[in-house]
């Protein structure tokens, strides 16, 4: 097992770091024990002590020097900060894992100091419930056994795919952005419901299990979404009369293009960030 063995440091305890602690515990994949979390908020360290059994503190070195893994679950506004605290406890055989949406592997290593393995994250809201899906990318210094154990991380929330880092724009704006699109959906899937007689409470249930079933059809069959498709839309049939509304008033390129926009909103956040985090580093440089 990748992790066996292992101490991990969560920095950061807000939803996402507390997604992924409790997805490590709940799936045995550590001991409580073998987990520090930390947070400059007294609560949400309170609650992670409180819900998980594990150690919970607000110093962030002590925490590294104690851990094999590091996972930064932090504001990417507040990288340069977090980053410069950690340099001086952070070890060569170290593995920082990051979800610092928009902040790229090399800049970590620059200001960490060292040559050090770092695997770049982009997991999805659904890790709350234990649905997300996270795509990983290797820095130039992760290895194989590197990204085992960052696949293993989040494979206890959910389902976990490897790409190259110029890649992770595109996947922050499909399935990063993507449970926004599918909320518009269920929320328009139910209006039409209730427009048709439902009540809210019916169509709401039913609009949600549709898409949830629709997707594990998807996912479990492996079949392309058009066979699927084509098994409902039976001739003159009324899911054919619904396809074709949506295909005349544009729902396929409308989807398209909000992913489009989306990975081009990313692309410019992790520019702005980056500008950021390098004139932060130069400004303490200078002082």
């Amino acid at each position: 097992m990748p992790l066996q063995g292992k101490r991990l440091a969560i920095i950061g305890a807000g939803k996402m770091g507390q997604a992924l602690l409790g997805g490590l515990v709940s799936a045995q994949l550590l001991p409580p024990e073998a987990i520090v979390v930390t947070d400059v908020r007294p609560e949400a360290r309170q609650e992670a002590k409180r819900k998980w059994g594990v150690a919970a503190s607000a110093d962030n070195s002590n925490a590294v020097e104690r851990s094999d893994v590091v996972m930064l679950c932090v504001k990417p506004q507040t990288s340069g900060k977090v980053l410069a605290e950690l340099a001086p406890s952070i070890r060569r055989d170290h593995l920082v894992v990051s979800i610092m949406a928009g902040i790229p592997t090399d800049l970590i290593v620059e200001h960490l100091g060292q040559p050090i393995a770092v695997v770049r994250a982009m997991p999805n809201i659904a890790a709350l419930v234990g649905e997300a899906v996270t795509a990983i990318a290797g820095g130039r210094y992760a290895s194989r056994e590197d990204l085992r154990v960052a696949q293993a991380i989040f494979g206890a929330v959910g389902k976990v795919e490897v790409v190259d880092e110029p890649l992770m724009d595109a996947v922050t704006g499909l399935s990063g952005s993507g449970p926004a699109f599918v909320y518009t959906i269920i929320e328009a899937l139910t209006e039409g419901g209730v427009m048709m007689g439902l009540s809210r409470e019916i169509s709401a249930r039913l609009a949600a299990q549709t898409v949830l079933g629709a997707a594990k059809m998807v996912r479990e069959t492996r079949l392309h979404p058009a066979i699927l498709r084509d098994q409902v839309t039976t001739p003159a049939g009324t899911a054919i009369a619904g396809v074709y509304s949506l295909e005349s008033d544009g729902l396929r390129p409308m989807l398209i293009n909000a992913v489009r926009q989306a990975t081009r909103r990313s692309g410019e956040l992790s520019q702005m960030l980056q500008s950021q985090v390098e004139n932060g580093k130069r400004s303490e440089e200078a002082a």
